[in-house]
């Protein structure tokens, strides 16, 4: 092919970013001129032959995009959470993603710290409030409220695991065992009902660590097993908080591979999670 026959390669702005090391791969399109295909989202995700993460969220104004999820919001919300899995699957939304796109407007847009900011997301507006007012603190998300579905059950391997099915905005089956090994090397899905989880679902497995704080592992949908999931973590705490019969109000601590959250289950029957979000890195890729 001569020289001047060679198509313009397509370059995209992007930021690193993590919430408790579950990390992902930002694209800001406020102007909703980038539509990323599931293929260009797993070479972005790809660890060694992209960027690296765990998913990808496409930073669009919601009068930018005819999501209807965004269009709906568009009365409430000036931002869109475009979120995919790291395999390129769509996914309602991240909970700790929507805080590392939080720490992003406060910085890189045209957003106040001070003011609570509300981000649209296909599991309805969620709105995130910054520690004293100030882009770099703590962030807590209002992630909604919680749905219990009864028991189901999961498998790893030969072994079979009661779950309690648990929605917080994604599908979540929560497991409490003894010792956290017990969930092995989750390299695979843990298995699960197609008819109760059509879309796949997210696996925690629990072990307590004292008075209202428990640890986790987790299998995210899409994704594998991950450093963290904020909406598992609400999953985890609102299900260990049930069987505790805890008073609503109290603070759950939830310790993950990557880090700490706190979970609060609202009198008024709304999850608060608070966590840091960190950005790493910027720059420009060719998809």
């Amino acid at each position: 092919m001569a020289a001047d026959t060679i198509a313009p390669v397509s370059e995209y702005s992007f930021v690193k970013g993590h919430g408790t090391e579950n990390d992902f791969v930002l694209v800001p399109d406020a102007n909703g001129r980038h539509e990323l295909t599931p293929e260009q989202v797993a070479r972005l995700c790809d660890r060694r032959a992209g960027i690296g993460g765990d998913g990808v969220i496409r930073v669009v104004r919601t009068d930018a995009t005819d999501d209807p999820a965004a269009v709906s919001a568009r009365d409430e919300a000036t931002w869109f959470m475009d979120y995919r899995n790291s395999d390129g699957s769509l996914s309602e939304m991240c909970g700790n993603g929507v805080r590392v796109l939080g720490r992003f407007l406060a910085t890189h847009a045209d957003v106040d710290p001070r003011d609570p900011l509300p981000i649209a997301t296909r599991d309805g507006i969620k709105v995130l409030t910054f520690e004293g007012g100030r882009p770099g603190g703590e962030i807590t998300v209002d992630m909604g409220t919680p749905a219990f579905h009864g028991e189901t059950s999961v498998t790893v391997g030969e072994r079979s695991f009661t779950a309690q099915h648990v929605s917080t905005g994604n599908p979540h089956a929560v497991v409490f065992v003894d010792d956290l090994a017990e969930a092995g090397a989750l390299t695979d899905a843990p298995g699960h009902d197609a008819a109760t989880y059509p879309d796949g679902v997210n696996v925690e497995f629990v072990a307590r660590r004292g008075e209202h704080h428990v640890a986790m592992r987790v299998h995210e949908r899409g994704s594998g097993e991950t450093r963290s999931c904020g909406t598992g973590a609400c999953a985890v705490a609102v299900a260990a908080a049930a069987a505790d019969q805890a008073g609503r109000g109290t603070a759950y601590t939830v310790d993950l591979p990557g880090g700490t959250l706190t979970v609060v289950w609202t009198e008024d029957d709304r999850m608060l999670m608070t966590g840091p979000a960190v950005l790493v890195a910027e720059g420009v890729t060719s998809l």
